[in-house]
């Protein structure tokens, strides 16, 4: 559809390490579980509040998998740029249809970069950045993790 765009920009902390998977096809694929904070002063009783999302991240690009694994650790902070996605699974002991929404780094028009400084977890003192460059076929990678249960 020409005029539509498909594009999450987030920057938060990682709440877990990530999780590296096997997909059928034998490529690897990393889960994150990212949490983006907004912080407020409430102004009847001047206490401050805050209010945490949780968000899905996906990445499939082999090279950015290697990096996500070998330097990303919980309480992390990364910037990431990437695709909303909800994939249709089926639960396993019910037998219901779930649905999981994500944000599928992969191709182009995705990147994930490490901000340093804090205490970033992973230890990571400088930024570095890994865009993806992979055009796979979104449908090839849907149907190799239609096997798997979400988080």
């Amino acid at each position: 559809m020409a005029g539509s765009l498909n594009k999450v920009l987030l920057i938060g902390r990682l709440g877990a390490d990530p999780e590296i998977k096997q997909m059928v096809n034998g490529k690897s694929v990393a889960r994150l579980s990212l949490a983006t904070s907004q912080s407020w002063k409430d102004k009847n009783s001047g206490e401050k509040k805050e209010k945490t999302e949780w968000h899905r991240i996906v990445v499939f690009n082999e090279g950015l998998v290697n990096v996500v694994q070998q330097y990303l650790k919980k309480g992390a902070q990364i910037y990431v740029e990437g695709q909303l996605t909800t994939r249709k699974w089926k639960d396993e002991q019910s037998g219901q249809d779930k649905y999981s929404t994500e944000i599928v780094i992969q191709g182009y028009n995705s990147s994930l970069t490490m901000l340093g400084g804090g205490n970033s977890g992973g230890g990571i003192a400088n930024d570095n950045t890994q865009s993806t460059s992979n055009n796979d076929d979104m449908s090839q990678i849907s149907n190799d993790m239609d096997d798997e249960i979400p988080f």
